[in-house]
Order: structure tokens, then sequence, then C-alpha cells
């Protein structure tokens, strides 16, 4: 092995201390696996315990809807929504269309007057009595 290197035991490539995380717990004083390799694990493990999907899981449902976000249809799909009440997985949206499903709290009634708002239509409640609000239909 030249100095200053290391093998990675999943890649099994040879690569530069540079390429690699620091641990001090360990004999050598570096990490078991190549930066590359180590976020890999990392993000496989991440989507198995959060959402219970393997990599081949993901895979499929990011080809089943062609690669792209299944709301806007153009981003791409790399973020797993899920329910945060059941935790069960919806779908594979783009960054922008989760945030805005976490902003609006995933509340259908909410997302349905923010829709109505942005085609045009006035969203205005009328006070009916102190505190009490109508809705439009």
């Amino acid at each position: 092995m030249p100095r200053g290197h290391k093998r990675c035991p999943q890649c099994e490539e040879v690569k530069p201390h540079s390429q690699w995380e620091r641990n001090k717990t360990s004999s050598d004083g570096w990490a078991s696996y190549c930066r590359q390799c180590r976020a890999e694990r990392n993000r496989v493990g991440y989507f198995q315990r959060k959402y219970g999907l393997t990599p081949a899981e993901l895979d499929a449902m990011v080809a089943e809807q062609h690669g792209i976000c299944c709301i806007c249809l153009s981003g791409p799909a790399e973020h797993v929504d899920h329910c945060h009440e059941t935790g069960r997985v919806r779908g594979v949206l783009c960054f922008g269309c989760n945030a805005a499903l976490g902003q609006f709290k995933d509340r259908p009634d909410v997302i349905r007057r923010a829709a109505t708002y942005v085609e045009g239509n006035a969203w205005k409640p009328t006070l009916v009595a102190p505190g009490v609000y109508r809705l439009p239909s």
C-alpha cells in the first residue's frame, strides 16, 4: 500500500487519505470506508431506518415516476414524501414540492385554498361575528 493511501473494502479502490474521514478510535486513525462509499452506506441505512425502503424499492419508485416529481411533473424525484401521521410513503418528490407540502403541514384544506388563491379566485373570509369567519364556498 502506498504511503498516505488506504484501500476501501466496499469499492475495493486504493485512495489517498484526503478521500477518507478521520476516526480517532480506529487503529490507523481513518474511517473504515472512503467518503463516497460511507455516504452511500449512510444513505441506504437512512432510507431503511426512516421509511423501511431498500435501495431497490426506492429505485423502483423513482423509475415508476420516470424520475420526475409527481406533483409539478418537472423537477427531479429525489425526496421521499411520507404521511407524518401514519409514516406511509406516498411517493418521491422534488425538493420544492416536498418542502411546500411540509409548509402546508400536509393539510388538504389549506392546499386547496392555496390552489384557489393562485388560480386568481379571491379567498377572503367574511367576518360574521367577533372571531367568527365564514369561508367562501
